[in-house]
């Protein structure tokens, strides 16, 4: 089995090195992974500027770019060959809910499920590294597992994987779960610079607004692990029939 790993913390990340070290006894591994912390990037693509890759001295390669940038050029060119499974992560917090839309680490995986190859999206829910081999150990777990049921280097599927900060043996039983939601982000943060002009940060995310039995923020709060399996195509399908009646009357607007 071959797995290409990457994330959105960066390459020196306790998190993408405690996978890669879980991994390693399973399968050839090899690390492609940004340069610098790339959190919220989503899918995003560097096409104006240009890409540099660099072997780093524990043998990792990183690059000048987004997550998404990372797997892209791995899958077409670099690496020279077509892994079985792509991983991202082990991030430092979690990405539930809508979470996921910004998130580094789900982008990453989502590139490789964009070439046709299944992926996977780890991260810990808490951001203090807390307990982190026991979450490497529970990724190898489910690797494993897939590659038993003959899932690995088929036909592409992607899952977001949230595992709680606990000792392995205090970690729960996997649950399939669909996303949460959570409230509008906190308002901006404005501050004046030392010469005076203003600055703006991005607010806190919003509570949680669904937690409801049978999402992933529940199954956290349970001390359960949370696997959501995602897709890309974003249209509203239950809506196409409302949406038509409007369509009809553009077609027949005149200009």
């Amino acid at each position: 089995m071959k797995i290409l790993i990457s994330n959105d913390d960066g390459y020196q990340a306790p998190g993408i090195v405690a996978l890669f070290e879980a991994l390693k006894e399973v399968a050839e591994v090899e690390v492609i992974a940004p340069e610098h912390n790339n959190s919220a990037k989503s899918n995003a693509l560097t096409l104006h500027s240009p890409l540099y890759v660099t072997r780093a001295s524990n043998g990792f390669r990183y690059i000048n770019g987004t997550p998404a940038d990372c797997v892209h050029i791995a899958l077409t060119g670099l690496l020279g060959y077509r892994p079985d499974l792509v991983v991202s992560g082990i991030n430092n917090g979690a990405n539930m809910g809508d979470d996921t839309i910004y998130s580094g680490t789900v982008g990453a995986a989502m590139e490789g499920y964009l070439f046709g190859i299944p992926a996977i999206a780890f991260s810990q829910v808490e951001r203090n590294w807390g307990h982190l081999e026991s979450a490497a150990r529970k990724a190898r777990e489910l690797v494993l597992q897939m590659s038993a049921q003959n899932l690995i280097g088929r036909s592409p599927w992607l899952l977001n994987v949230n595992i709680p900060n606990l000792p392995f043996d205090e970690i729960g039983h996997v649950k399939l779960c669909r996303l949460g939601r959570r409230h509008a982000a906190e308002p901006v943060i404005t501050q004046l610079s030392p010469r005076g002009d203003t600055m703006y940060w991005i607010g806190a995310a919003g509570a949680t607004m669904d937690d409801a039995e049978g999402t992933d923020f529940h199954a956290i709060t349970q001390g359960h692990i949370a696997i959501t399996p995602l897709k890309v195509d974003l249209t509203d399908h239950e809506r196409l029939g409302y949406w038509a009646q409007t369509a009809s009357r553009l077609a027949g607007a005149s200009v």
